[in-house]
This record gives C-alpha cells, sequence and structure tokens, in this order.
C-alpha cells in the first residue's frame, strides 16, 4: 500500500504538468480525491489493517492527499488567472448597476404623509386582517345594513370556532383605524391612516381586489364643514397647483352624516373639459363628511361634545389621473415594463 501511494503522487504530479484548462484539472482531481477515486479507495482499505499499519501508512496517506490538495490549487490558480487574463479587457467601458425605486403608489402616499405631517397630522396603521365590528358594526354599518351590499368582503373560515357575529376578514377600508385611533388618544385627534384594502370582486380595468387608501380623521370641539373644506382644499392644491377648486356634493356613506363626493376642478384642462374630466371639468377624487355621533361613540367620545370631519381617497386612482393610467390591473402586476416608467 505504501508504494502504491508514492505511485499514485508521482503519477499526479506528473500529469499536472501536462494541465491546460480547468476542465482537465477537474477530471484528474475528480480521478484522485473523488469520492470513488484512487486515493479515496486506498483510504479506505485502512480499516483492515492492523494498529501499528494503519498508523504508519494512514501518516503517509494523509500527507499524500495534502500534498496533491496543495498542488491541485497552485494549479487551479494558474489555469483559471490564465483564463480570466484572457478574457478581461481592461479597456471595455464598466456594466452599470440598476438601481430600484418607489412603487407609484408610494411616491404618491409617502408624498402625502409628508404633507399632512406639516399641518400637525400623525400617521397611523392598523391591522389588515380585521374583525366584523371595527370593519362593519363600529362604522355605523349594522349587519342588516344595505351599505354592506356594495363592500363584498373577503371573510376568513375560522373552521366554526370564531364568534359568529364578530368573523375575522381582510378589511374592506383603512376607516376601523379611525375607531382605534380615538380610543387610543381620544380628542383633540388629527390623524391620516393609508393602507391596503381587500373586496372579492371582478378585476377589470378600474377594479381590483387589492388597493390602496388614505384616509384623514379630525376630531375636536366644534369641527364644521368649513373645517372639512379647507383641508381638502390645502391637499387639493398641494397635489393639483394652487389654482385647483374644490366643491362638495351631497352623497350617502354611513359612517358621516352629513356625506358629500370631494370633486376637484380638472388639473389638464383647467374645468374648460376634456376626456380625462369626461368633458366635466371636474374630477371625483374624495369621500368626505361629519362623523357620525354613532361613529364617534364607538371610538368613546361623548359627541354632545366633540365633532370632528373624515376623508379618505383611494390612492390608486390620484396616481392613474396624475399619469394618464388606464388600467388599474397594473399596479398589481409587477411589470417592469409598466414600473419603470416611474
Amino acid at each position: 500500500m505504501l508504494e502504491e501511494l508514492k505511485k499514485i503522487a508521482a503519477e499526479v504530479k506528473a500529469e499536472l504538468v501536462k494541465i491546460k484548462n480547468s476542465d482537465e484539472l477537474r477530471d484528474l482531481e475528480v480521478k484522485i480525491l473523488g469520492r470513488k477515486g484512487e486515493l479515496t479507495t486506498i483510504l479506505r482499505q485502512l480499516k483492515d489493517l492492523t494498529s501499528e499499519e494503519r498508523q504508519k501508512i494512514g501518516k503517509l496517506a494523509n500527507e499524500v492527499k495534502a500534498d496533491l490538495a496543495a498542488e491541485f490549487g497552485a494549479i487551479r490558480s494558474r489555469v483559471e488567472g490564465h483564463k480570466q487574463s484572457a478574457k478581461i479587457d481592461l479597456t471595455l467601458p464598466g456594466k452599470a448597476f440598476e438601481r430600484g425605486h418607489l412603487h407609484p403608489i408610494s411616491q404618491v402616499q409617502y408624498r402625502l404623509e409628508d404633507f399632512f405631517t406639516s399641518l400637525g397630522f400623525i400617521i397611523e396603521d392598523g391591522p389588515e386582517l380585521e374583525s366584523e365590528y371595527y370593519n362593519f358594526e363600529a362604522l355605523n354599518i349594522p349587519a342588516n345594513h344595505p351599505a354592506r351590499d356594495i363592500q363584498d368582503t373577503f371573510f376568513i373560515n375560522e373552521d366554526k370556532k370564531g364568534d359568529p357575529t364578530n368573523r375575522l376578514l381582510l378589511r374592506t377600508q383603512t376607516s376601523p383605524v379611525q375607531i382605534r385611533a380615538m380610543r387610543q388618544y381620544g380628542a383633540p385627534l388629527r390623524v391620516v391612516v393609508p393602507g391596503r384594502c381587500f373586496r372579492y370582486e371582478a378585476t377589470d380595468v378600474r377594479h381590483e381586489h387589492t388597493f390602496d387608501q388614505l384616509e384623514g380623521l379630525m376630531v375636536d370641539r366644534e369641527i364644521t364643514i368649513t373645517h372639512l373644506k379647507a383641508v381638502l382644499e390645502a391637499v387639493a392644491h398641494e397635489l393639483y397647483g394652487s389654482g385647483t377648486k374644490v366643491r362638495l356634493r351631497p352623497k350617502f356613506y354611513p359612517f358621516v352624516e352629513p356625506g358629500f363626493n370631494g370633486e376637484v376642478s380638472c388639473f389638464l384642462c383647467h374645468g374648460d373639459g376634456c376626456r380625462l374630466c369626461k368633458q366635466s371639468g371636474w374630477l371625483e377624487i374624495f369621500g368626505a363628511g361629519l362623523v357620525h355621533p354613532n361613529v364617534l361613540l364607538a371610538g368613546g367620545l361623548d359627541p354632545k361634545e366633540y365633532s370632528g370631519f373624515a376623508f379618505g381617497f383611494g390612492l390608486n386612482r390620484l396616481v392613474m389621473l396624475q399619469y394618464g393610467i388606464d388600467d388599474i390591473r397594473l399596479f398589481q402586476s409587477g411589470d417592469l415594463r409598466f414600473l419603470e416608467q416611474f
């Protein structure tokens, strides 16, 4: 066995001198040092020797293995170094590394967050997996209220272990955070809530099962519609310029009374009428109103002492209007051809 080891070492060193490329080196290394290689086969036979022979031959075998590994390493450095130097052209220009950027919805969201914090609002977040109480009941939408019919909902199957009167669901709006914020901070309160919402509905160019909202809430003594319109005008000027006009038209929302549909003058045609505003001169942006007394009660506040206003809008719609995007499904598509434009 001693002679076999010496013979293998001599043959390998002779073969290494002839190596010209990494493929030949790899083949030789597998042949000698691989799991079924010649040196590995000899090492497995050590268990059949006597203790004295195993000690003597094992020491030599380990020395041969270490010596060959060093030889293979030296030849690999020479071969691969030659390969790299032959392929790299130092005169070629460098390759620029691409950098990512924020999603267009995130860009608008962060811009509005900065704006509202400058007005003294705090930024709040809430659970996307919400309870039926916070999502509906606390917002003045009881189980038999027809407003639930327009919010197709993803209910969570709890295998009949949950409370049937307070099921879990994916929130259909960011409004549940209004209740949580009032209970946590009390009044006076100024807060905006951005976040994802979910509705079980067929998708098309204007509807998506997952979308982003941002809504605001202000509660204090003697809050009126005047305060609401002042804030909405400030938001419109921030988004579309100082000449933008705002108008409020009556609309029903169960969690506000009275409720309004907030519109701004079209930033593209400045009220003259175009394809973007469908020749009306106005763009529907906000839903708003004075907070319903029942919602204040659910938030732990006395509606005889406090009043407030709330407003909300879809971030997806804001971005679609700003950039002329005609299909809401593009935001969730992950298509880089779309995203790289922003």
